[in-house]
């Protein structure tokens, strides 16, 4: 049963696909080759083969560079609004702080006039009081006076009932109540006085409870400013810190450590870490102490700036590249790195700032960089064509260190790229993808 089944097989190949003979002939001899339906066959299906890879191999290959090129340019597109983000920030937070400022100046200006307010309406009171105390001096005098007024007349009439006995003592009786006379009219002009201050006083007291009243009123909207301008400022840092310390995070590097060691390194006076504002005053007071920590949490962000640029949070390549082999191990070996295969002489970037420490040719690395950052991190960047830097040589991150090449033990063009930190190889795609938080 196989063998009838195999030769209706041959007979239906043999059909479509005739037994071929190709001659070779020499000078003394002709000789030929049998091609057999079944080498026909297998000739012709290892030719579809071969090509149906070839075809698949080309629309891969094509598939990774359009794809790397597309996350380069969303890596470049989220720097540029990481960056603008940041200078919105900063800006905000200058403007925020001017706000503070002028708010603390007109808080001292209100506070200085209540306090003059308040001295007038003290020394009005004390006038007042002087007054109260003049006025019953006055009318005390006045009762006396009215007494002794009665007592002058009762004397008049006594002198003019004696008239008869001199005219020395009539003439005596005149002067007295001329002096009387002239001595209520004094007394008078005084009590007129006396009220006329004590009703201009009490006007002036009336103004300064009122002027303090609106004071008080203003200062009241004042402070309701100046607590909707600390929510806006607590959530805009709060909402701003978050990816920051998630990059840092998912990079494996511990925010408290890294904004230490980016502290130690800017301690001087007046440098970029300068407080952003004078002594806020008395720590005591609520509003002294959020403006402190919406202050701290801005001194933190821009602590952060400076670490995302010693940290290699970028691609080390910003031509067309794709990812040949990743980090982990490889036919049985470490592989302590990331391949990128890219055009020969493609441009080769510094990830960070930092210092050159090694710029030559190393085993199998070919020609070799290797720049120390900070927080003890080291990149190297492998199999160059060509090195454009030198031992000791300060590079920030976006310089140009290199080109692409073939050197060393490679298969190929390509970069291959090392993150270390304390010495330990890590993966590099761990700050890279890191970095898609923010940038």
């Amino acid at each position: 049963m196989p063998k009838r089944l195999f030769n209706r097989f041959h007979a239906a190949l043999e059909r479509r696909l005739p037994e071929q003979r190709l001659f070779l002939r020499s000078d003394t001899e002709t000789r030929f080759i049998r091609l057999r339906p079944l080498s026909q066959a297998i000739a012709l299906g290892g030719t579809a083969a071969v090509l149906a890879w070839t075809i698949v191999a080309t629309a891969i290959l094509l598939m990774d560079s359009i794809a790397a090129g597309s996350v380069r340019e969303r890596a470049r597109l989220e720097q540029a609004t990481y960056e603008a983000r940041l200078n919105s920030l900063s800006q905000e937070r200058d403007t925020r702080a001017e706000e503070a400022a002028a708010a603390q100046e007109r808080f001292a200006i209100a506070l200085e006039q209540v306090s003059k307010m308040q001295s007038a309406l003290l020394a009005s009171e004390e006038r007042r009081k002087e007054l109260e105390t003049g006025i019953g001096v006055i009318q005390t005098t006045l009762r006396r006076t009215m007494t002794e007024r009665d007592e002058a007349r009762d004397h008049v009439a006594e002198l003019s009932g004696d008239a008869a006995d001199g005219p020395t003592a009539a003439a005596s009786a005149e002067r007295a109540a001329k002096d009387m006379s002239e001595t209520l009219s004094l007394v008078t002009a005084a009590l007129r006085r006396t009220a006329s201050e004590r009703d201009a006083m009490a006007r002036v007291a009336d103004g300064a409870v009122e002027d303090a009243d609106r004071i008080a009123f203003d200062m009241k909207l004042l402070a309701q400013k100046h607590d909707d301008i600390f929510e806006q400022l607590e959530e805009a840092v709060t909402i701003s810190m978050a990816p920051l310390d998630k990059m840092f995070s998912s990079a494996g590097l511990d925010p408290d450590k890294l904004i230490k060691t980016v502290q130690s390194g800017y301690s001087g006076q007046g440098g970029p870490l300068g407080p952003l504002m004078p002594a806020l005053g008395d720590e005591s007071d609520p509003d002294m102490s959020r403006a402190r920590h919406i202050l701290d949490g801005l001194d933190r962000m821009n602590l952060y700036r400076l670490a995302v640029e010693k940290a290699p949070f970028a691609m080390p390549l910003k031509t067309s590249f794709r990812y040949t082999s990743g980090f982990g191990r490889r036919w049985g070996r470490m592989h302590e790195g990331t391949d990128l295969a890219g055009a020969m002489g493609s441009p080769i970037y510094a990830t960070a700032d930092g210092t050159v420490v090694f710029a030559g040719r190393e085993s199998g690395y070919g020609n070799l960089v290797k720049i120390r950052h900070a927080f003890g991190i080291e990149t190297r960047y492998g199999h160059m064509s060509k090195i454009r830097v030198t031992v000791g040589q300060k590079v920030s991150r976006g310089d140009r260190i290199g080109d692409m090449g073939n050197t060393g033990r490679s298969t190929g063009t390509h970069l291959h790229y090392e993150v270390r930190v304390n010495g330990t190889a890590v993966n590099p795609m761990t700050f890279i993808k890191a970095a898609n938080n923010v940038f």
